[in-house]
């Protein structure tokens, strides 16, 4: 089995031990790769992926690793953006960060605030009743938007009804797609 993956201008892959680093205009990431049957290389303008086995786990692993190193390719040239809807109608809720969390009020008319983890690289903007979400990385930009959706969870209620909350309504389009 083999692959290869063309890199596009500016984009730079490195493989440092079982690390595969991707350098672009956007910035840097750096993700750990490694299975036993999988070698990863960069020759030349591409990255080429390669196995002696064909095996199901294998095959499995591959695509894998496929889908991560375009993922890291694609979010270094443009960021990732998910977009979140803050909703409310029986109580005013209100929104806003403090350093890495993002603190929500008021939510079911509760005292307690509720909070919600902003993963490191990640940039969150409150904008109105929208939240948007930017990152190189599609997996921390995702993560932050589940922490923030999982913070607002509504359990025991008619969700037809009661509809407040804050939820994840654009995921993981590129920024150039979304303006």
């Amino acid at each position: 089995m083999k692959d290869e993956i063309i890199l596009p201008e500016g984009v730079s892959v490195e493989i440092q031990g079982k690390d595969v680093v991707v350098r672009g205009p956007k910035g840097d990431l750096r993700k750990s790769l490694s299975f036993y049957n999988i070698k990863i290389k960069v020759e030349g303008k591409k990255v080429v992926l390669e196995s002696d086995k064909d095996n199901k786990k294998v095959k499995t692993m591959f695509n894998t690793f496929l889908a991560h190193i375009r993922n890291m390719i694609r979010g270094v040239q443009d960021p990732y953006v998910y977009k979140l809807k803050i909703k409310h109608v029986h109580f005013p809720m209100t929104v806003e960060q403090q350093g890495q969390q993002l603190i929500i009020r008021n939510f079911k008319g509760e005292r307690k605030d509720r909070k919600a983890k902003i993963m490191q690289g990640v940039d969150v903007k409150i904008v109105g009743d929208e939240i948007v979400i930017t990152s190189i990385d599609k997996e921390l930009a995702g993560q932050t938007a589940a922490n923030i959706e999982n913070a607002t969870r509504i359990t025991r209620y008619d969700r037809r009804v009661f509809q407040d909350g804050i939820y994840i309504t654009a995921k993981a389009e590129s920024s150039e797609e979304g303006e």
